[in-house]
């Protein structure tokens, strides 16, 4: 990116719908509460032929520091001085106001470009507050409606007067090539179609050089954010002892190892009877996103009150999402007992949830920095085993064994037969079975192969999907000759 720019102003002036316009998607909650946005989020932007790094931030308000609003202003002023240029937003149609001309005196004194916006300046009377800008002594207003577009390519000429030549970075005709996605086929991959030879043993090595994202999900106040600031070594997140602080799911990049990482924090998830308001019901969507666009999610508990019923519901909804669930206990530095707390949490992970046997839980405290190493050996472990293919020949050698000491029962006086299995898919590990009568297949046999699976091919703590199919009969339907 050539600059970055970050997006200030008082609440509610519209600063995170221009963010999402200028991502060119839909990222950051907007609502017309004021006070939506409350950490910082990054992201690249682009605005015709500029590109840059945008960061949206909370409302500028008058507070004392100690509270959650003075410390969000915090997080704004480490914006400040992170940017380049400073987009000082006003609202044109509600006028010039007291705290605008304050926070215009703060960027003013940072010494940064500024460019001025007056947003909503498609409303009736906007015209007055347009003229009233000028008071702020920050330059000529630029008119834009950020919710409908309007004013768009002044906004972008007016960035180049103040950047000049820095607006435009270096000349790179192979960067766009190079930032194409690549689209995983993962999901959508006919059976069979991704192995080259079925008989063989090689499997590919587990790749390690792709980023790996994590999302971390949690009741409120059960340390998720606290967590993501101590990994990264800085106050990235906004955090305090007040519950359902995050809104938004706010993605940070980080390396531990030499491995690249993407972390997204989300918003405290409470049980779905007591998210009554609109803005809760967008967080705890923007966090369900999350959850499916990473690869393995970090479930905190709250040591003090662990495994109460949202905190099952939620490794439930994980392991169905298909995605690779490690439970983190935080808060172990306010237990005492320890041995004996270990002790009790093991024996409930392994009877509370049976659906993923084996699912790795490490004893963390996100204040005070214990436990992260093993936490992410822990991710990383569960990652690979997510990764992980079994060979066809592997495979059947295996069945065929599974079989002649423990065949499937015989339903309505017929035996059920098994001809083979594949793998299919990994991310999770997916397997097929060819069979007879697959309807007739009882569900404790398939827990059966799913146990026996996880057990002989070192699969432990990550959902394995086992699908039932026959073959296709070459003479069904058609009627019998007569002689």
């Amino acid at each position: 990116m050539s600059f970055t720019l970050a997006i200030v102003g008082r609440p509610n002036v519209g600063k995170s719908t221009l963010f999402n316009r200028l991502v060119g998607r839909k990222l950051a909650l907007v609502d017309d509460m004021p006070g939506v946005t409350r950490d910082r989020r990054v992201h690249d932007g682009k605005l015709y032929d500029l590109k840059f790094s945008v960061i949206d931030t909370a409302g500028l308000e008058e507070v004392g520091s100690d509270t959650l609003e003075g410390r969000m202003r915090a997080q704004t002023e480490i914006a400040i001085a992170e940017a380049d240029v400073i987009l000082f937003m006003i609202d044109a149609k509600a006028g010039i106001t007291p705290t605008d001309v304050t926070f215009g005196d703060l960027v003013r004194k940072s010494g940064k470009p500024v460019v001025l916006v007056a947003n909503k300046s498609e409303a009736r009377g906007a015209e007055a507050g347009m003229y009233d800008a000028y008071r702020l002594g920050l330059g000529e207003p630029c008119p834009v409606s950020a919710e409908h577009g309007q004013g768009i390519p002044d906004l972008r000429d007016a960035i180049v007067a103040v950047l000049g030549e820095r607006a435009f970075g270096p000349d790179e005709d192979d960067a766009e090539a190079e930032e194409r996605p690549v689209v995983s086929t993962s999901e959508t991959t006919l059976i069979g179609d991704d192995i080259e030879d079925p008989d063989a043993d090689d499997i590919p090595a587990y790749d390690t050089g792709k980023p790996l994202k994590i999302a971390i999900i949690g009741r409120p106040n059960a340390g998720k954010s606290t967590l993501i600031n101590t990994m990264v070594g800085e106050e990235r997140l906004l955090t305090g002892p007040e519950a359902g602080i995050t809104r938004d799911s706010i993605s940070v990049d980080w390396e531990w190892n030499g491995r690249r990482i993407k972390l997204f924090d989300t918003a405290g998830m409470r049980r779905k009877s007591r998210v009554q308001g609109k803005l809760e019901k967008l967080s705890v969507s923007d966090a369900l996103h999350a959850i499916r666009f990473a690869e393995v999610v970090i479930i905190v508990f709250d040591a003090t009150i662990p495994f109460e019923k949202q905190d099952l519901q939620l490794v439930d909804l994980i392991v169905r999402e298909g995605r690779a669930p490690v439970i983190a206990f935080n808060k172990w530095d306010l237990i005492e007992n320890r041995q004996e707390v270990l002790a009790d949490l093991r024996e409930k992970t392994e009877r509370l949830l049976p659906q993923v046997r084996g699912l790795r839980a490490v004893t963390i405290s996100g204040e005070m920095g214990q436990g992260i190493d093993k936490l992410m050996e822990s991710v990383l472990l569960t990652h690979e085993v997510w990764n992980r293919r079994v060979s066809t020949g592997r495979l059947n050698r295996w069945l065929e064994g599974v079989l002649a000491h423990h065949p499937p029962p015989a339903v309505s006086g017929r035996r059920l037969k098994i001809k083979y299995m594949t793998q299919v898919k990994t991310r999770p590990p997916g397997f097929i079975v060819s069979c007879s009568r697959p309807d007739a297949m009882p569900q404790s046999y398939v827990r059966y192969l799913i146990n026996g699976l996880r057990e002989t091919f070192q699969m432990p703590g990550v959902p394995i999907r086992l699908s039932l199919r026959t073959s296709d009969n070459p003479f069904a339907g058609r009627a019998k000759k007569r002689r």
